[in-house]
């Protein structure tokens, strides 16, 4: 017999007559992963391969179940050993690995990025800028990663021709960066159809606007329950069961609020790196307490989980 999850506080605001409307069920998202889950849970800015160890022992010590561990500072920032060591790491435990790939405005000549609009945010100015990711990528794939971050339209499909054309495995996942992450239904179907496999979506959008997304759209996304500062520092613990039942299938993304910025990461930020993945899956450990504690834990991935199931994609051959 299924029960509905409790929101937080019900009983004792029922009790004083401020119970929460009923939920309307056409809200709920009618998609899972192909594996029938709802939900995985991603670690996200784990810079290295000691931070991948950090999250590892950490998540054993905490009993935190980690579908993908995520990287921000790019493939670039990464000697080949250091990725080898990261894929094997991941793999012992059955973890996808997501790295960054090349160039973004951020780290470019361009001035508009730096100014108040700011410009054309993280995309790839030129060919070159392109070329750079296609470079992350071969590299990174032919070293075993299987998880790919874009930050760019044009880079996600280029990456998805070069996926189903065999350049590269075809079993690789394509990831949208949450600092370019669709904010509408219309554009996140854009994506879905260049290639993405798994779309951040802002920490600020409403619990309606990701049912308007999954009216749409079946790919999986991925959301920040806590922010980093520079993505806005929003903080949505007590909304996980919500999200899951709005947004499904959906990546819990455990960030951090009033923590440094780390990227591109090196040995001057170690200590800040380590410890802040360290918190990212105590915070994973939080929020997975909080599910239990309102009956809403159940519809995790098997873990080991990581493909998306099948999506809707633009013609390649033309």
């Amino acid at each position: 017999m299924t029960t509905t999850p409790r929101r937080p506080g019900e009983p004792t605001l029922s009790a004083l007559g401020l119970s929460a409307p009923d939920r309307d069920p056409a809200d709920s998202s009618p998609h899972a992963f192909p594996d029938g889950g709802t939900w995985r849970v991603e670690i996200p800015s784990v810079e290295g391969p000691e931070a991948v160890g950090v999250v590892l022992k950490e998540a054993s010590r905490l009993d935190v179940p980690v579908h993908r561990i995520s990287q921000g500072s790019g493939i670039w920032m990464l000697r080949d050993a250091e990725i080898v060591e990261m894929v094997e790491a991941t793999a012992e435990r059955d973890i996808e690995l997501c790295l960054f790939t090349g160039p973004r405005g951020t780290w470019d000549t361009g001035a508009s990025v730096r100014t108040d609009s700011g410009g054309a945010g993280l995309r790839a100015r030129g060919h070159d800028a392109v070329a750079g990711c296609v470079e992350d990528a071969v590299r990174a794939t032919e070293l075993g990663v299987k998880c790919l971050l874009v930050a760019d339209e044009g880079v996600l499909w280029t990456l998805h021709r070069a996926r189903t054309g065999g350049i590269i495995p075809a079993d690789t996942t394509l990831k949208v960066s949450a600092l370019v992450g669709p904010v509408n239904p219309a554009s996140y179907a854009v994506y879905e159809r260049l290639g993405a496999d798994s779309l951040n979506v802002p920490s600020d959008l409403t619990l309606a606007h990701l049912t308007e997304i999954r009216r749409v759209s079946a790919a999986p996304m991925d959301m920040y329950v806590e922010a980093p500062d520079d993505l806005g520092g929003y903080v949505r613990m007590y909304e996980i069961a919500e999200l899951v039942r709005r947004g499904a299938p959906l990546y819990l993304k455990f960030g951090l609020a009033k923590a440094p910025a780390i990227y591109p990461y090196g040995a001057q930020l170690r200590d800040v790196t380590l410890d802040t993945a360290r918190e990212r899956v105590r915070r994973g450990r939080l929020a997975l307490d909080l599910l239990a504690r309102h009956g809403a834990d159940g519809g995790m991935s098997p873990l080991g989980s990581r493909l998306p199931g099948d999506l809707r994609r633009f013609d390649t051959s033309q």
